[in-house]
C-alpha cells in the first residue's frame, strides 16, 4: 500500500477566477476490469464467504456445491470398472485343455506319418490324424477369437467408465466455487443456503489495483496521442480536491462516437470523438465512476 500511495501525490487544485483555460486534454469515468463468477453445477451452496468489499486472490475457494450425489455416482463408476474388470477372461485357463489336445493329435499325426511310410499302418489312420489335428486348431482358434473379442469389449467399457469418472470428477470439480482473478466483491447475488443452478451469476469483482480511465478525445487531439503514451490522470473529489496519478495510454478506439453528454473535450463543439483508456495503478481512493481528468505527457502546458 505505501508503495502504491508514494506513487500518486495529492495535489489540491483550485480553478482560479477568471482563469479559462482548461488544465485537462480531457475528461472521463474511472473503471475497473469486471468479471461475473457464475455456478457451473447445480445444487444447494452449502459455503459460501463472499462479501461486498472483499478483496480477495485468485483462485481462493470462496464457496461449495453440494457434491454428495456426484460422488456417489463417482463411487458407482468405479465399482462397474472392477466388475468389468472381473468378467474378462483368463484366456490361457480357457484353451488350455484345447491345446493339450492338440498337441497329443500332431504327437499322433507325426506317428502315424512315420509308421504309414513305413508301411506299417494304413493311410486311412494319417488320415483321421490330419483332420483330428484340423479341426483342433480349428476349434483353438475360434476359442481365441472369441476371447478376443470379450476381452476388447470389457476393456472398451472399462475405458468408458474411465471418461464418465473423468467426467463427474470436472464436475466435482466445478462444485468448488474458485475466484478467477484477484479483486474487489463490488456486488454478491446469493446467500449461503440457496439452490443455485448452472449458469447463475454469483457475484463480481473489479481488478481496483490495475484501474484506467475512459476519456474522450477529438480527432485534432488524436494525432497526437499514441499507446504507451504517458499521461497525468487526476481523480476529481469536488469543491477543487484533486488527487495526481501516473497514467499510461493503453488503448485508444479505432472508429469515433458521438460526444457523451456527461463528458467535455477540448473542443465542445466536436459532435465526434474517440474514446481512449489511460491505465493506472488503483490505491484505493479512486472509485468505479468517479471523474477524472487527464493530460497528456506530450501537450502538457506551462
Amino acid at each position: 500500500m505505501k508503495k502504491i500511495i508514494a506513487m500518486a501525490s495529492v495535489t489540491l487544485v483550485l480553478n482560479a477566477c477568471g482563469n479559462k483555460e482548461r488544465e485537462y486534454d480531457a475528461t472521463g469515468v474511472f473503471e475497473a476490469t469486471e468479471t461475473t463468477v457464475y455456478a457451473e453445477q447445480t445444487g444447494a451452496l452449502l459455503m459460501f464467504n463472499v462479501e461486498e468489499g472483499d478483496i480477495v486472490g485468485r483462485n481462493k475457494e470462496v464457496g461449495l456445491i453440494d457434491t454428495t450425489q456426484l460422488w456417489l455416482k463417482i463411487q458407482q463408476t468405479e465399482a462397474m470398472k472392477n466388475v468389468y474388470q472381473s468378467q474378462k477372461p483368463e484366456q490361457e485357463k480357457q484353451i488350455a485343455v484345447t491345446r493339450r489336445q492338440l498337441a497329443k493329435a500332431k504327437q499322433d499325426q507325426q506317428r502315424y506319418k512315420e509308421l504309414v511310410a513305413d508301411g506299417a499302418a494304413p493311410a486311412k489312420m494319417l488320415d483321421d490324424a490330419n483332420s483330428q489335428v484340423d479341426v483342433l486348431q480349428r476349434q483353438l482358434d475360434a476359442q481365441l477369437s472369441s476371447l478376443s473379442v470379450t476381452t476388447n469389449a470389457l476393456d472398451k467399457q472399462m475405458v468408458a467408465t474411465d471418461v464418465q469418472a473423468d467426467q463427474l470428477r470436472d464436475q466435482l470439480r466445478k462444485c468448488h466455487i474458485l475466484v478467477p482473478a484477484k479483486g474487489t466483491v463490488i456486488e454478491k447475488y446469493v446467500e449461503r443456503g440457496e439452490f443455485v443452478s448452472a449458469g447463475k451469476p454469483l457475484f463480481r469483482i473489479a481488478d481496483t489495483e490495475n484501474m484506467f480511465i475512459r476519456a474522450y478525445v477529438t480527432s485534432a487531439q488524436l494525432k497526437n496521442i499514441k499507446t504507451g503514451q504517458k499521461a497525468t490522470v487526476f481523480a476529481d473529489y469536488g469543491n477543487g480536491e484533486k488527487k495526481e496519478y501516473e497514467g499510461r495510454v493503453t488503448w485508444i478506439s479505432s472508429r469515433s462516437e458521438f460526444t457523451p453528454k456527461t463528458i467535455l473535450t477540448d473542443d465542445e463543439r466536436a459532435d465526434l470523438v474517440y474514446a481512449v483508456k489511460v491505465a493506472i495503478k488503483g490505491d484505493g481512493f479512486v472509485k468505479m465512476g468517479m471523474y477524472g481528468e487527464v493530460l497528456f505527457a506530450s501537450e502538457k502546458r506551462d
